[in-house]
């Protein structure tokens, strides 16, 4: 039974962590214990911690804990993961048999890298041209997009700070904006630096926040809230810091 619990707390952990707002997580745990037969099961998950207690069929009372240290984005996971849950409530997997899925989950196909920065690249150029920015300056914006993506891999390998990440990204793009307006390659500088703001903008993490307010975990939802208001901050923190530099204003 307490290989059971590991398990299925990996499995909640690793939901949490590919970015699954808090009540489908606790509502999944549930459904699972539920469906082993437990007698009761308290389910308690912010954003950085999982506390579960459950009762089992043969009155011991078992507590797991699990620190979350961080989170991403993960759709292709995460389906995968919602999949063996409900698979799990179906069949009643052995603990051993859970934790060769999770394994099987973990080793699967992710996204390559050159990919991400393809990704990112394009939607800084798409975001400049929808605000009216010219082919010159979307073509800056394709090339900082790609930059900014590359920054952010080396924050996250030496640094391990969201928010000090955010900001080092919109910094490093706002001066590189900055410095081709200076040396004539682009007319306007704010289109470039709108689009390219917006491959950093924590649409996800706040869509979460607002889900887990609606459904009433108002703990977790205010945690994810001002999370994406902190990191939204960093964003222009980092823009404001080379206006600044650059005597009040670039554009």
């Amino acid at each position: 039974m307490e290989q059971l619990l590991d398990c299925i707390m990996e499995l909640g952990e690793q939901m949490l962590v590919s970015g699954a707002e808090v009540h489908r997580v606790e509502d999944s745990l549930k459904r699972i214990f539920c469906a082993y037969g437990m007698r009761r099961t308290d389910v308690f998950i912010i954003t950085s911690s999982m506390i579960v207690t459950i009762h089992t069929p043969d009155a011991k009372i078992l507590t797991q804990t699990r620190r979350i240290t961080e989170t991403i984005t993960d759709f292709e996971k995460l389906h995968r993961l919602n999949a063996l849950s409900r698979q799990i409530c179906q069949t009643q997997y052995t603990a051993a048999q859970i934790r060769k899925e999770l394994d099987s989950i973990a080793e699967g196909k992710t996204c390559p890298l050159w990919l991400e920065f393809i990704c990112y690249a394009v939607i800084a150029c798409i975001f400049t041209l929808f605000f009216g920015g010219s082919a010159a300056e979307a073509a800056v914006g394709f090339v900082i997009g790609a930059l900014i993506r590359l920054m952010i891999l080396l924050c996250d390998r030496t640094l391990n700070n969201k928010i000090f990440t955010k900001f080092i990204s919109s910094l490093m793009a706002t001066a590189i904006a900055a410095g081709t307006l200076r040396l004539g390659l682009i007319p306007l500088v704010d289109n470039v630096i709108i689009g390219c703001i917006m491959t950093m903008i924590p649409g996800t993490g706040l869509t979460n926040a607002l889900k887990d307010l609606f459904v009433g975990d108002s703990i977790a939802g205010l945690l994810r809230t001002i999370e994406a208001c902190i990191t939204a901050l960093a964003i222009a923190a980092g823009y404001f810091s080379i206006a600044f530099l650059a005597g009040g204003s670039i554009v």
